[in-house]
């Protein structure tokens, strides 16, 4: 078989998922058949033999292409074509894509995604719904991994939020007051008050630096999630990461891992657990309750 042959195979066995990148990316199926078809234009006139990942690398192809549309959109104010899903075939999600993916269908969808800038829905998209790592979307977008997660996890709060996220009606004092309940029926072993202060559909996920430590990859359901809290996080302390409500466990004067909230409607819907050393050394992290703290004066929890 003839190289480009080879290459024609390889690109259309990746063909569905790289048009659900696309819609997802432009809200346009029209749009995303031609960013696919821009990527294929490209990818034959490229060498190929230096790429050890091509599924990644035809998605890195893709997703630019996206971004560079989506910000000549922004600059004429456009909106898309149509709205017509491609949905990502069911044997390449995992249970947590599942899960987001159920909630990212529908005009509704498309409406908050539209409200996010060209890079924050690049991180959103690639991060929670096709679970790319955020070292490999910052190049794409020009950020720091962690800039880039900070960008994700605004995108996840608009989505998430609805139209309050939209209009940007949200209580960061009420948002806090949750996390310290849940915290607070955590440690006291208050299974009841802790699945009230759950979404139905709460979720656990962890970075590979803080499963490493002990934290679970996932945990989906908020009796799971509550059972999994229940009668612990003692040396837990309350923050706020980069402006949002949080905690963090630290031993002596290192903070090991960090637990960035997600609360919508007074509910907590995602607790994503972050012990990247990297993520961890950058982020705006400010103790609760203290005029001045920083990383170098915290107790140890245990």
């Amino acid at each position: 078989m003839q190289e480009h042959d080879w290459l024609a195979n390889k690109f259309e066995a990746q063909r569905p998922r790289l048009q659900a990148v696309a819609w997802r990316m432009l809200g346009s199926q029209t749009e995303a058949d031609d960013a696919v078809q821009e990527a294929w234009l490209r990818v034959s006139r490229a060498d190929v033999d230096s790429v050890d990942n091509l599924a990644g690398w035809l998605t890195t192809v893709v997703s630019r292409i996206c971004l560079d549309m989506l910000r000549s959109r922004t600059s004429r104010r456009e909106a898309p074509i149509d709205s017509a899903p491609v949905e990502l075939p069911a044997e390449s999600r995992t249970p947590e894509q599942e899960a987001v993916l159920a909630d990212a269908v529908g005009e509704a969808l498309m409406v908050v995604l539209d409200t996010l800038n060209p890079a924050e829905r690049l991180a959103f998209v690639l991060h929670d719904l096709f679970g790319l790592p955020f070292d490999e979307i910052a190049p794409m977008i020009d950020r720091t991994a962690v800039a880039t997660r900070q960008l994700a996890s605004r995108a996840r709060r608009r989505v998430r939020g609805g139209a309050d996220a939209i209009t940007g009606d949200i209580d960061t004092g009420r948002q806090r007051e949750v996390v310290s309940a849940f915290m607070a029926a955590a440690r006291n072993g208050e299974f009841d008050n802790l699945v009230s202060l759950l979404d139905p559909d709460a979720v656990i996920w962890a970075d590979p630096a803080a499963a490493a430590m002990g934290s679970p990859a996932s945990i989906e359901g908020a009796e799971e999630v509550a059972t999994f809290f229940n009668g612990k996080a003692r040396g837990a302390r309350l923050v706020t990461i980069d402006g949002d409500p949080g905690a963090v466990w630290a031993q002596g004067h290192t903070i090991n891992v960090a637990f960035d909230f997600t609360v919508v409607n007074d509910r907590i819907v995602r607790i994503e657990f972050i012990g990247s050393r990297d993520f961890l050394d950058e982020l705006p992290i400010e103790f609760i309750g203290r005029a001045r703290a920083n990383r170098e004066d915290q107790p140890n929890p245990a």
